[in-house]
């Protein structure tokens, strides 16, 4: 068995703070200036960071509210057309085909107006950065060159939205024969 010393341990006394030196004149007033210009700086801080805050959501709600404007103005000129499309289907047939073709120039207006161009594709050389190939046609025209144009590309502010599906020519198979 062990022997346990059981004497008690006399405590030393906690170091007890040193009685305060006096601080220089003027030294708290320095510091109770500086703890007061901190608080005034961070209040500053959070006001700051509070008001970002409130602007990005503030920018995020305009964007979003611009989005929809320009929406419903596209919305409401398509709507135009769509009426005119109405009418021109209750007209009789003799004025069928010219009510249908001023409709059409009215929706080619409101498409520029709406910064929507259509791509040139008839009789160029094939680019596949406006022109999707559909067909390859054996043609008197030279190889590569657009011949037919299935369905328009457009351009919106010069990018392409939609690219024109073509039709594009292989050359004619009888000049290669009698070039060999």
């Amino acid at each position: 068995m062990e022997d346990h010393d059981t004497t008690p341990v006399p405590e030393t006394p906690a170091a007890e703070p040193e009685t305060s030196v006096p601080s220089p004149p003027g030294q708290n007033d320095e510091l109770a200036g500086q703890k007061k210009r901190y608080a005034e700086l961070n209040d500053r801080y959070l006001r700051l960071a509070a008001d970002f805050d409130n602007y990005r959501k503030r920018i995020a709600r305009d964007h979003e509210t611009q989005v929809q404007l320009a929406n419903e103005r596209f919305a409401v000129d398509i709507l135009e057309i769509a009426d005119n499309l109405d009418r021109a289907l209750k007209a009789d047939e003799d004025h069928l085909r010219t009510g249908v073709d001023q409709i059409r120039q009215l929706l080619a207006g409101v498409l520029a107006r709406h910064g929507i161009t259509p791509i040139d594709a008839q009789k160029i050389s094939f680019d596949p950065g406006v022109h999707e190939a559909v067909a390859h046609i054996p043609s008197d025209e030279k190889e590569g060159t657009v011949i037919d144009v299935v369905s328009p590309g457009y351009r919106m502010h010069n990018k392409v939205i939609r690219y024109a599906k073509v039709a594009v020519s292989k050359g004619n198979p009888s000049n290669e024969e009698t070039s060999v």
